[in-house]
């Protein structure tokens, strides 16, 4: 084989695609970079490789009936791009006007006679009587297209591959693109002569590869997919159009061209048709189908109501408008958020799957045994599971602190449970069954500090297998935060934060994360303020709510079991405000109670 000739393997590729791999020249540096892209056309004939490695860039093209020819860096295959095109005409292609049989053949699919003659489709004779589309340029014969009864189609070889009805967009701002010669004539029938086809159909499936710069185009001009080579080559036609209306094929292969299409001239220019059901079931594949069904006038009004392509990360208020039908209805369970459990706190705070909350307070306050204590009320309220990335516990500590909570009994007889008696075999019993429905832990074993990102990828997995609600962070400072010398702790703290905001959303769950106020001088014993969090501003630029734990110290302000709740951020006003709420705290239990009720 040709390719093995120069050293290069491809056993593994499939021909009208690319592939990547070791470049024979330069075996990928040192680096051993894959920079090498081979492409083998579908046909078997021709093959093209280029090393995108700066310090190589060996390229070259070999074909079956050819030599292979090798171009240096920054060459320019001269010989293919001035090559001319086969020169045509309907005398030498033997070309005829349409027989009676096939006049009657499109006036079944609803094409007329002034139509086909407008567009030159034509006839040719041989063993058996094939339609021809008649491609042309300037009123210029350039291409022809042939379709026999068993609807098989082929084109003349060597002739230069161009949209199907070329003049007929040129200096148009609105074109129609469609996927076969039919349909164009279809369109016409609708009342659009700014229509085009597409010469080679559709692709099984889009190209993943990002585009070439203009700069790159013209100097792998030899080189692109054939299959998409009368994009460039009517590309001053297409350039001038400010709107462009793809009406494809209602199939997947036509759907991958209309996405190819959009890919290739810009989505925003870019609008799209859907195709309407003839039946229940049904839906009409092309422009043909719709208007041999439902006619010229259903066609027109389907043009004209296009929608505009989507463009990824780019909407409307309409494309939501389900979203905000739901939302004022409160269709969804959690649209308004989730009790506490605390009716002091409620009118401050509730819990909204998708947000941050931000918890500080200062050391020993109960930041953790509080949110503990919240997850426990969440659970028996609402059903949720939790996540708990809680790097200062002990597992086993943790456990003993939330079954304490859940079954309002001291784990041990000890000295901080007085008389109370601690937790049977069969309360500890229920209790680990409720822990392990209830939480998942993320833990580091290795001997490292882990990072955001790792447990975040962990939370997504833990969200996707056990559907998890909610997911702690405690602390901020016992994660690992290297980060690159350029940046500073505050750039560093806004994307750190930005992600974390950014997992919440997309999986609709409600993160905590505790992060620690910086050292306090002349600290007056009051609770601090979200702005002394160590790090950043952002902790509170950037949370959706923003809680500071507060436990008293001083028995002549107020009992030192009461713990002030100080909610100083709430983002979403339908849910919370500003405000302190006052809660008991049972050190034997671990629980903490709204004042009155404990009162009682």
């Amino acid at each position: 084989m040709r390719l093995e000739g120069e050293g290069i393997q491809c056993a593994v590729l499939k021909p009208g695609e690319y592939g990547r791999m070791l470049c024979p020249k330069c075996l990928g540096g040192d680096s051993k970079e894959r920079s090498f892209s081979l492409y083998i056309s579908p046909d078997w004939e021709n093959a093209n490789w280029h090393c995108f490695r700066a310090k190589c860039g060996w390229r070259g093209r070999t074909s079956v009936f050819g030599s292979a020819k090798t171009l240096v860096p920054g060459q320019v295959n001269k010989s293919s791009k001035s090559k001319s095109s086969r020169i045509i005409t309907e005398e030498n292609l033997g070309l005829e006007p349409l027989c009676k049989e096939l006049l009657v053949y499109f006036a079944e699919r609803m094409i007329s006679g002034e139509t086909l003659r407008r567009n030159a489709v034509m006839q040719k004779s041989g063993d058996q009587v094939a339609i021809a589309f008649t491609y042309r340029r300037n009123g210029a014969l350039v291409n022809c297209k042939y379709r026999d009864i068993n609807k098989r189609f082929w084109q003349e070889r060597d002739a230069e591959r161009i949209l199907y009805g070329l003049d007929d967009i040129k200096g148009a701002s609105d074109i129609i693109i469609v996927e076969g010669e039919i349909d164009k004539l279809a369109m016409e029938e609708a009342g659009f002569q700014n229509c085009v086809s597409v010469p080679d159909g559709a692709p099984s499936k889009v190209n993943p590869k990002e585009l070439p710069s203009e700069t790159e185009l013209v100097s792998l001009l030899p080189y692109i997919d054939s299959k998409f080579q009368y994009l460039w080559n009517c590309k001053e036609y297409l350039e001038k159009a400010s709107r462009i209306i793809l009406a494809t094929d209602a199939d997947a292969p036509g759907q991958a061209l209309a996405e190819e299409l959009a890919r290739r001239l810009g989505r925003e220019r870019c609008w799209r048709v859907k195709w309407p059901k003839t039946s229940s079931e049904r839906v009409c594949k092309d422009a043909n189908e719709v208007l041999m069904f439902l006619g010229p006038d259903a066609l027109r009004e389907l043009i004209e109501q296009a929608e505009l392509y989507p463009i990824r990360g780019l909407f409307r208020f309409s494309d939501f408008f389900d979203d905000i039908d739901q939302y004022y209805k409160c269709t969804h369970e959690y649209d308004l958020g989730v009790s506490t459990g605390w009716k002091a706190l409620n009118h401050l705070y509730k819990v909204v799957p998708g947000e941050l909350t931000i918890v500080s307070g200062v050391p020993n306050s109960g930041k953790s045994e509080w949110i503990d204590a919240l997850l426990c009320n969440i659970n028996e309220s609402s059903g949720w599971s939790f996540a708990l990335c809680s790097m200062e516990n002990k597992v086993r500590d943790h456990a003993r602190k939330l079954m304490e909570k859940h079954l309002k009994k001291p784990f041990f007889s000890a000295g901080y449970s007085g008389s109370v008696e601690r937790i049977s075999e069969e309360d500890l019993a229920r209790g680990k069954e409720w822990l392990n429905n209830t939480f998942h832990l993320i833990r580091c074993e290795d001997d490292c500090l882990p990072s955001v990102k790792w447990v975040l990828q962990l939370a997504k997995a833990a969200v996707l297998r056990h559907g998890v609600r909610g997911l702690v962070i405690d602390p901020y400072n016992e994660l690992d935060h290297q980060r690159p010398p350029s940046m500073t702790e505050t750039e560093y703290v806004s994307q750190m934060l930005t992600k974390i905001k950014r997992f919440a959303q997309h999986h609709s769950c409600h993160v905590w994360f505790v992060a620690h106020p910086r050292q306090l001088y002349q600290w007056n014993g009051g609770p601090p303020s979200l702005y002394d969090i160590s790090g950043s501003a952002h902790f509170i630029n950037k949370c959706d709510n923003g809680i500071v734990i507060h436990r008293n110290r001083d028995p002549e302000i107020r009992p030192l079991d009461q713990v002030q709740v100080c909610v100083r951020k709430v983002r979403n006003k339908v849910v919370g405000t500003i405000g302190d709420a006052f809660l008991s705290y049972n050190r034997i239990t671990g629980e903490f109670t709204d004042i009155d009720q404990t009162a009682k």
